[in-house]
């Protein structure tokens, strides 16, 4: 029996992985089924672009076929000036053979392969969206987890100072230098604060929950390394580098283009059904026609062909209406690029904003720690020598509480928007 984290405990042994940011991320990339079902799409779509060209393979199988007259065709021929009448045929037909069809010219065809390349290069980029999604969200969820740990950690500290408070204002009634009304006003404030415990606790036990989850992990407990507090460095030093608004890499708009060109390659394909198109196709059969079944007195014939088949559209009202259809479609997406583009430059513009707010608050937090810090102490020792009230000392608590809150969310605020700001531009990971 162990603990993962404070009041976390698990119900047999385990053995706890420890990780870094990019562990975390190199193992989502590896076990987590969003990105195993990407890169089976494009499997997928690559098996389809080879069936496109094996269309412009010849066809080869086998036929065969019975046939039983129920009524026998008449013919009338003249004969010597009388009219005489046959009947044609025999009662059973079998006929059986080889039939071969190889596509000569068929534009349709031709089309369709540019069509399926297209559909391949829109997978591989559904499939790098795909990781880079789950980039953003697993360093997202990893610093979650260390801002609820390290609002654990404050909450904890906050309520052990408050419990030293009340024991003392409770040492302090005892002996008659304070009123009761300081040991109620100490305990209140104590009391008050173990919700808040708890709730950090069970924030770190669900941001604990996604990360696992995000990773593809089941059985294994985790844990994380470090603190928000260790990336205060690195989120200066990258506000240092210009962050140029450049969506060329962004995902959503690259998606948009391989959709207009699958587009551009529909339209196309429907141009096809106004082209002629050429085919050669090779029978050899055998045939054989008898009134009876003593299929061993059977005698068959063969025969063979071998012909060429054209084929001229002249006229088809759905072809128009299918090639209007899918210039309308381009029109659709174009207006819909343009739109996504304007959505994403300001998306872009809002988290670099926000980072450079969260840099300031940063700042200005950190500051304010040692302000609040120094104002505990002060109203600790006024309370001591009795100059002070326990009202002074608890809000001084608070206001100590609240400041390395905000800070470590000031921090996470950065660090997420980063995150969603590399997501637009679409920075992809690069392991190490």
């Amino acid at each position: 029996m162990f603990m993962v984290f404070g009041g976390i405990k698990a119900q047999d042994v385990k053995d706890t992985l420890t990780i870094t940011l990019e562990q975390a991320i190199e193992i989502a990339l590896s076990d987590n089924p969003t990105i195993k079902v990407a890169e089976e799409e494009i499997v997928l779509k690559k098996t389809a672009n080879k069936e496109a060209y094996a269309a412009l393979f010849p066809e080869a199988s086998l036929v065969g076929s019975y046939s039983r007259a129920i009524k026998k065709q008449k013919v009338s021929m003249d004969m010597g000036g009388e009219s005489a009448t046959f009947e044609m045929g025999r009662t059973n037909s079998y006929n059986g053979g080889l039939s071969i069809n190889l596509p000569l010219f068929a534009p349709a065809i031709y089309k369709g392969i540019n069509l399926t390349k297209t559909d391949v290069e829109l997978a591989v980029e559904k499939a790098r969206s795909s990781k880079m999604d789950m980039v953003n969200q697993v360093t997202k969820a990893y610093f979650q987890l260390l801002l609820m740990q390290d609002s654990y950690e404050v909450w904890k500290k906050s309520y052990a100072q408050y419990v030293a408070n009340y024991e003392v204002a409770s040492a302090k009634y005892e002996h008659g230098v304070v009123s009761e009304y300081d040991k109620i006003r100490a305990e209140v404030q104590m009391r008050n604060a173990m919700p808040s415990v708890v709730s950090a606790r069970n924030g770190v036990n669900l941001a604990n929950l996604m990360l696992k989850v995000l990773m593809g992990i089941d059985e294994e407990e985790i844990a994380v390394v470090g603190s928000l507090k260790d990336y205060e460095l690195t989120m200066f030093q990258q506000q240092l580098d210009d962050y140029p608004i450049d969506l060329r890499g962004n995902s959503d708009l690259k998606q948009l283009a391989l959709n207009a060109e699958m587009l551009r390659q529909n339209v196309k394909v429907q141009q096809t059904n106004f082209m002629p198109t050429l085919a050669a196709s090779f029978n050899y059969s055998y045939i054989s026609m008898n009134e009876d079944f003593k299929f061993s007195k059977y005698e068959w014939f063969p025969y063979s062909t071998l012909a060429l088949n054209l084929s001229i559209p002249l006229f088809k009202a759905s072809n128009f209406t299918k090639l209007k259809q899918a210039k309308i479609q381009m029109s659709q997406l174009d207006n819909s690029r343009i739109n996504a583009e304007r959505q994403l430059q300001m998306q872009a513009t809002n988290y670099k904003n926000n980072m450079d707010a969260s840099t300031e608050q940063v700042v200005s937090n950190k500051a304010s720690i040692i302000q609040a810090e120094k104002g505990r102490d002060i109203a600790q020792k006024r309370y001591e020598v009795g100059r002070g009230t326990i009202i002074e000392l608890n809000d001084s608590e608070v206001a100590l509480t609240q400041s390395q809150l905000v800070y470590h969310q000031s921090i996470y605020d950065y660090l997420a928007a980063k995150a969603d700001l590399d997501l637009v531009l679409g920075y992809e990971y690069v392991r190490k």
